[in-house]
Protein backbone atom coordinates (compact mmCIF):
# COMPACT_ATOMS: atom_id res chain seq x y z
CA UNK A 1 0.00 0.00 0.00
CA UNK A 2 1.08 3.37 -0.29
CA UNK A 3 1.32 6.68 1.40
CA UNK A 4 -2.93 6.19 2.67
CA UNK A 5 -1.97 3.09 4.60
CA UNK A 6 -2.54 4.80 7.90
CA UNK A 7 -6.28 5.90 6.48
CA UNK A 8 -6.96 2.46 5.01
CA UNK A 9 -5.96 0.40 8.56
CA UNK A 10 -8.35 3.09 10.14
CA UNK A 11 -11.32 1.53 8.00
CA UNK A 12 -10.08 -1.89 8.43
CA UNK A 13 -9.91 -1.27 11.93
CA UNK A 14 -13.19 -0.15 12.35
CA UNK A 15 -14.40 -3.40 10.34
CA UNK A 16 -12.60 -5.67 12.33
CA UNK A 17 -14.15 -4.18 15.91
CA UNK A 18 -18.00 -3.96 14.11
CA UNK A 19 -17.72 -7.23 12.93
CA UNK A 20 -17.36 -9.26 15.89
CA UNK A 21 -15.15 -12.22 15.15
CA UNK A 22 -11.75 -9.95 14.70
CA UNK A 23 -12.53 -10.37 10.96
CA UNK A 24 -8.70 -11.45 10.06
CA UNK A 25 -9.52 -13.46 7.50
CA UNK A 26 -11.63 -10.68 5.59
CA UNK A 27 -9.42 -7.78 6.29
CA UNK A 28 -8.55 -7.36 2.56
CA UNK A 29 -12.08 -7.27 1.49
CA UNK A 30 -13.52 -5.27 3.91
CA UNK A 31 -9.99 -2.74 3.43
CA UNK A 32 -11.39 -2.60 -0.59
CA UNK A 33 -14.84 -1.79 0.62
CA UNK A 34 -13.77 0.70 2.69
CA UNK A 35 -11.10 2.07 0.15
CA UNK A 36 -13.45 2.70 -2.66
CA UNK A 37 -15.77 5.22 -0.55
CA UNK A 38 -12.63 6.55 0.85
CA UNK A 39 -11.39 7.03 -2.74
CA UNK A 40 -14.11 8.47 -4.28
CA UNK A 41 -14.87 4.99 -5.98
CA UNK A 42 -11.90 3.83 -7.83
CA UNK A 43 -13.81 0.23 -8.50
CA UNK A 44 -13.13 -1.34 -5.13
CA UNK A 45 -12.73 -5.00 -6.16
CA UNK A 46 -13.78 -6.78 -3.15
CA UNK A 47 -14.33 -6.28 -5.50
CA UNK A 48 -42.48 -14.51 -5.97
CA UNK A 49 -45.98 -13.75 -5.13
CA UNK A 50 -45.24 -15.34 -2.25
CA UNK A 51 -43.75 -14.13 1.05
CA UNK A 52 -46.82 -13.44 2.70
CA UNK A 53 -45.91 -14.90 6.28
CA UNK A 54 -42.12 -14.80 7.03
CA UNK A 55 -42.36 -14.91 10.92
CA UNK A 56 -41.59 -11.61 11.65
CA UNK A 57 -41.51 -10.86 14.64
CA UNK A 58 -41.82 -13.65 17.07
CA UNK A 59 -39.30 -16.56 18.29
CA UNK A 60 -36.11 -13.95 17.87
CA UNK A 61 -37.06 -13.31 14.38
CA UNK A 62 -36.90 -9.50 13.63
CA UNK A 63 -39.35 -7.39 14.52
CA UNK A 64 -41.16 -6.12 11.74
CA UNK A 65 -42.22 -2.47 13.58
CA UNK A 66 -39.23 -1.13 12.85
CA UNK A 67 -39.78 -0.86 9.20
CA UNK A 68 -43.41 0.10 10.10
CA UNK A 69 -45.40 -3.23 9.03
CA UNK A 70 -48.95 -2.88 9.64
CA UNK A 71 -49.62 0.18 8.93
CA UNK A 72 -51.01 1.87 6.08
CA UNK A 73 -47.69 1.27 4.17
CA UNK A 74 -48.82 1.56 0.71
CA UNK A 75 -48.82 5.78 1.24
CA UNK A 76 -52.30 6.09 0.59
CA UNK A 77 -51.77 6.87 -3.34
CA UNK A 78 -54.78 6.62 -5.80
CA UNK A 79 -55.42 7.97 -9.69
CA UNK A 80 -56.35 10.94 -8.29
CA UNK A 81 -54.32 13.11 -5.52
CA UNK A 82 -55.66 14.19 -2.78
CA UNK A 83 -55.25 18.37 -2.58
CA UNK A 84 -52.49 18.49 -0.14
CA UNK A 85 -49.25 16.81 0.49
CA UNK A 86 -48.86 14.23 3.54
CA UNK A 87 -46.74 15.39 5.68
CA UNK A 88 -45.71 18.26 3.92
CA UNK A 89 -42.52 19.12 6.54
CA UNK A 90 -41.11 15.89 5.21
CA UNK A 91 -37.68 16.89 3.04
CA UNK A 92 -38.59 15.25 -0.52
CA UNK A 93 -36.17 14.32 -3.56
CA UNK A 94 -37.46 13.20 -7.34
CA UNK A 95 -36.32 9.94 -8.85
CA UNK A 96 -35.09 11.66 -11.94
CA UNK A 97 -37.59 10.14 -14.09
CA UNK A 98 -39.58 12.24 -16.36
CA UNK A 99 -43.39 11.40 -15.81
CA UNK A 100 -42.62 9.08 -13.27
CA UNK A 101 -41.51 11.72 -10.63
CA UNK A 102 -44.82 13.38 -11.73
CA UNK A 103 -46.61 10.56 -10.42
CA UNK A 104 -45.58 11.37 -6.89
CA UNK A 105 -47.39 14.50 -5.86
CA UNK A 106 -44.76 16.44 -3.65
CA UNK A 107 -41.79 13.71 -4.24
CA UNK A 108 -39.99 11.00 -2.48
CA UNK A 109 -39.14 11.10 1.39
CA UNK A 110 -35.23 11.85 1.89
CA UNK A 111 -33.60 9.07 3.35
CA UNK A 112 -36.54 6.08 1.90
CA UNK A 113 -35.64 2.83 1.47
CA UNK A 114 -36.59 2.12 -2.03
CA UNK A 115 -36.80 -1.14 -4.10
CA UNK A 116 -37.48 -1.05 -8.02
CA UNK A 117 -38.58 -4.67 -9.02
CA UNK A 118 -38.37 -5.99 -13.23
CA UNK A 119 -37.30 -8.55 -15.13
CA UNK A 120 -34.02 -8.70 -17.45
CA UNK A 121 -34.49 -5.78 -19.96
CA UNK A 122 -36.97 -3.29 -18.26
CA UNK A 123 -34.09 -0.76 -17.34
CA UNK A 124 -33.31 -1.55 -13.58
CA UNK A 125 -29.97 -0.38 -13.68
CA UNK A 126 -30.54 2.15 -16.03
CA UNK A 127 -32.83 3.68 -13.74
CA UNK A 128 -30.59 3.18 -10.44
CA UNK A 129 -28.15 5.34 -12.75
CA UNK A 130 -30.60 7.71 -13.84
CA UNK A 131 -31.23 8.18 -10.16
CA UNK A 132 -27.52 9.26 -8.99
CA UNK A 133 -26.96 11.79 -11.98
CA UNK A 134 -30.33 13.33 -10.91
CA UNK A 135 -29.15 13.98 -7.29
CA UNK A 136 -25.43 15.07 -8.62
CA UNK A 137 -26.87 17.19 -11.45
CA UNK A 138 -29.05 18.62 -7.68
CA UNK A 139 -25.59 19.57 -5.93
CA UNK A 140 -25.81 15.55 -4.23
CA UNK A 141 -23.52 12.82 -3.60
CA UNK A 142 -23.90 8.76 -4.58
CA UNK A 143 -22.98 5.83 -4.10
CA UNK A 144 -23.30 2.88 -6.30
CA UNK A 145 -22.95 -0.78 -5.06
CA UNK A 146 -22.95 -3.52 -8.02
CA UNK A 147 -22.83 -6.83 -7.20
CA UNK A 148 -23.36 -7.54 -11.15
CA UNK A 149 -20.89 -4.98 -13.44
CA UNK A 150 -17.52 -4.26 -13.33
CA UNK A 151 -16.39 -0.69 -12.46
CA UNK A 152 -15.23 -0.25 -16.08
CA UNK A 153 -18.96 -1.82 -17.12
CA UNK A 154 -20.42 0.56 -14.92
CA UNK A 155 -19.04 4.05 -15.57
CA UNK A 156 -19.14 2.60 -19.51
CA UNK A 157 -23.15 2.15 -19.50
CA UNK A 158 -23.80 5.81 -17.80
CA UNK A 159 -21.54 7.01 -20.75
CA UNK A 160 -23.78 5.91 -23.01
CA UNK A 161 -26.61 7.51 -21.92
CA UNK A 162 -24.33 10.74 -21.21
CA UNK A 163 -23.68 10.63 -17.67
CA UNK A 164 -20.30 11.36 -17.04
CA UNK A 165 -19.77 9.18 -13.83
CA UNK A 166 -15.92 8.77 -14.09
CA UNK A 167 -16.02 12.85 -13.96
CA UNK A 168 -18.03 12.30 -11.09
CA UNK A 169 -16.01 10.08 -9.67
CA UNK A 170 -12.44 12.08 -10.38
CA UNK A 171 -14.56 15.00 -8.86
CA UNK A 172 -15.54 13.40 -6.15
CA UNK A 173 -19.07 13.05 -5.90
CA UNK A 174 -19.14 9.76 -6.60
CA UNK A 175 -18.47 6.40 -5.27
CA UNK A 176 -18.71 3.26 -7.88
CA UNK A 177 -17.87 0.01 -6.08
CA UNK A 178 -18.00 -3.23 -7.22
CA UNK A 179 -18.19 -6.18 -5.10
CA UNK A 180 -18.48 -9.81 -5.55
CA UNK A 181 -21.72 -10.79 -4.57
CA UNK A 182 -20.32 -14.75 -2.68
CA UNK A 183 -17.52 -12.38 -0.67
CA UNK A 184 -20.22 -9.68 0.26
CA UNK A 185 -22.35 -12.32 1.49
CA UNK A 186 -19.45 -13.68 3.41
CA UNK A 187 -18.47 -10.55 5.15
CA UNK A 188 -22.06 -8.77 4.89
CA UNK A 189 -21.70 -8.50 8.78
CA UNK A 190 -19.05 -6.62 8.73
CA UNK A 191 -20.58 -4.26 5.89
CA UNK A 192 -23.53 -3.88 8.08
CA UNK A 193 -22.15 -2.35 11.12
CA UNK A 194 -19.63 -0.22 9.01
CA UNK A 195 -21.72 1.39 5.89
CA UNK A 196 -23.70 3.97 7.83
CA UNK A 197 -20.09 5.51 9.21
CA UNK A 198 -18.52 4.83 5.21
CA UNK A 199 -21.83 6.49 3.87
CA UNK A 200 -21.58 9.52 6.08
CA UNK A 201 -18.14 9.78 5.89
CA UNK A 202 -18.60 9.87 2.46
CA UNK A 203 -21.08 12.77 2.31
CA UNK A 204 -23.43 10.73 0.10
CA UNK A 205 -26.75 11.61 -0.07
CA UNK A 206 -27.87 9.00 -2.65
CA UNK A 207 -27.09 4.91 -2.47
CA UNK A 208 -27.90 2.54 -4.87
CA UNK A 209 -27.02 -1.32 -5.01
CA UNK A 210 -27.54 -3.41 -7.74
CA UNK A 211 -29.03 -6.21 -7.20
CA UNK A 212 -30.15 -6.92 -3.78
CA UNK A 213 -31.66 -10.59 -5.87
CA UNK A 214 -27.22 -11.54 -6.41
CA UNK A 215 -27.42 -10.92 -2.32
CA UNK A 216 -30.32 -13.23 -1.54
CA UNK A 217 -29.13 -16.45 -3.58
CA UNK A 218 -26.33 -16.40 -1.56
CA UNK A 219 -28.01 -17.96 1.31
CA UNK A 220 -30.00 -21.90 0.23
CA UNK A 221 -31.65 -21.31 3.64
CA UNK A 222 -34.93 -19.33 3.34
CA UNK A 223 -34.95 -18.96 7.61
CA UNK A 224 -31.09 -17.51 7.20
CA UNK A 225 -31.44 -15.37 3.63
CA UNK A 226 -34.85 -13.66 5.54
CA UNK A 227 -33.11 -12.78 8.82
CA UNK A 228 -29.49 -11.42 6.76
CA UNK A 229 -31.88 -9.51 4.17
CA UNK A 230 -33.72 -8.18 7.01
CA UNK A 231 -30.54 -6.91 8.98
CA UNK A 232 -29.08 -5.50 5.77
CA UNK A 233 -32.07 -3.53 4.68
CA UNK A 234 -32.17 -2.03 8.51
CA UNK A 235 -28.36 -0.90 7.87
CA UNK A 236 -29.48 0.86 5.11
CA UNK A 237 -32.23 2.57 6.78
CA UNK A 238 -30.00 3.50 9.37
CA UNK A 239 -27.19 4.92 6.46
CA UNK A 240 -29.35 7.82 6.32
CA UNK A 241 -29.72 8.21 2.83
CA UNK A 242 -31.84 7.65 0.28
CA UNK A 243 -31.25 4.11 -0.64
CA UNK A 244 -32.22 2.71 -4.32
CA UNK A 245 -32.55 -1.28 -4.69
CA UNK A 246 -32.71 -3.26 -7.67
CA UNK A 247 -34.58 -6.68 -7.87
CA UNK A 248 -35.15 -9.36 -10.15
CA UNK A 249 -39.02 -9.97 -10.36
CA UNK A 250 -40.45 -13.52 -9.75
CA UNK A 251 -40.62 -15.38 -12.30
CA UNK A 252 -44.34 -16.32 -12.06
CA UNK A 253 -45.48 -12.92 -10.92
CA UNK A 254 -44.10 -9.61 -11.96
CA UNK A 255 -45.17 -7.76 -9.37
CA UNK A 256 -43.20 -9.36 -6.43
CA UNK A 257 -39.63 -9.86 -5.91
CA UNK A 258 -37.69 -13.20 -7.00
CA UNK A 259 -37.70 -14.68 -2.96
CA UNK A 260 -40.62 -12.35 -1.81
CA UNK A 261 -38.57 -10.01 0.76
CA UNK A 262 -37.53 -6.87 0.02
CA UNK A 263 -40.64 -5.71 -1.00
CA UNK A 264 -41.92 -5.89 2.71
CA UNK A 265 -38.82 -4.24 4.00
CA UNK A 266 -38.90 -0.97 1.75
CA UNK A 267 -40.68 1.95 2.12
CA UNK A 268 -41.22 2.33 -1.68
CA UNK A 269 -41.89 -0.59 -4.72
CA UNK A 270 -41.57 0.39 -7.99
CA UNK A 271 -42.67 -1.97 -10.78
CA UNK A 272 -41.29 -2.56 -14.25
CA UNK A 273 -42.87 -4.94 -16.50
CA UNK A 274 -43.53 -5.88 -19.94
CA UNK A 275 -47.31 -5.49 -20.90
CA UNK A 276 -48.10 -7.86 -24.21
CA UNK A 277 -51.37 -6.44 -25.70
CA UNK A 278 -54.41 -8.73 -26.79
CA UNK A 279 -53.44 -8.21 -30.68
CA UNK A 280 -49.59 -9.48 -29.80
CA UNK A 281 -49.03 -6.68 -31.67
CA UNK A 282 -45.94 -5.17 -29.97
CA UNK A 283 -44.46 -5.75 -26.37
CA UNK A 284 -44.66 -2.45 -24.49
CA UNK A 285 -42.54 -1.44 -21.19
CA UNK A 286 -44.86 -0.32 -17.91
CA UNK A 287 -44.24 1.07 -14.58
CA UNK A 288 -46.34 1.59 -12.04
CA UNK A 289 -45.77 2.50 -8.14
CA UNK A 290 -47.22 -0.11 -6.04
CA UNK A 291 -46.35 2.05 -2.79
CA UNK A 292 -44.55 4.86 -1.83
CA UNK A 293 -44.81 5.46 2.09
CA UNK A 294 -45.57 8.78 3.35
CA UNK A 295 -46.30 10.40 0.12
CA UNK A 296 -49.26 10.18 -2.22
CA UNK A 297 -48.79 8.71 -5.58
CA UNK A 298 -50.67 7.42 -8.40
CA UNK A 299 -50.99 3.90 -8.92
CA UNK A 300 -51.72 3.63 -12.93
CA UNK A 301 -49.99 1.92 -14.79
CA UNK A 302 -47.99 3.75 -17.19
CA UNK A 303 -46.21 3.06 -20.46
CA UNK A 304 -42.46 3.93 -20.41
CA UNK A 305 -39.18 3.53 -22.85
CA UNK A 306 -35.38 3.06 -22.73
CA UNK A 307 -33.71 5.74 -24.81
CA UNK A 308 -30.16 6.82 -25.25
CA UNK A 309 -31.05 9.60 -22.25
CA UNK A 310 -32.59 7.31 -20.03
CA UNK A 311 -36.05 6.35 -19.08
CA UNK A 312 -39.02 8.53 -19.65
CA UNK A 313 -42.51 7.78 -18.60
CA UNK A 314 -45.31 9.49 -21.03
CA UNK A 315 -47.64 10.10 -18.02
CA UNK A 316 -50.74 11.49 -19.97
CA UNK A 317 -50.73 7.76 -22.18
CA UNK A 318 -52.49 4.66 -21.43
CA UNK A 319 -50.99 1.24 -21.19
CA UNK A 320 -53.91 -0.59 -23.54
Amino acid sequence: MSGEDGEDDEFADAFDAGSGDGGDDRADEDDEFADAFDSGGDGGGFGGEGGEDFGFGGGGEPDPSEFGFGGGGGGGGSDEFADEDLDSDIPRIEFGVEGLDEMVQGGIPERSLLVTIGGAGTGKTTFGLQFLQHGIENGQKGAYITLEESYDRVVQSAGEKGWPFQAHVDNGDLAVVDLDPIEMANSLSSIRNELPQLVEEFGADRLVLDSVSLLEMMYDDQATRRTEIYDFAKALKNAGVTTFLTSEADQDNAFASRHGIIEYLTDGVVVLRYVRPEDFRETRLAVEIQKIRDANHSRETKPYEITNSGISVYRQANIF
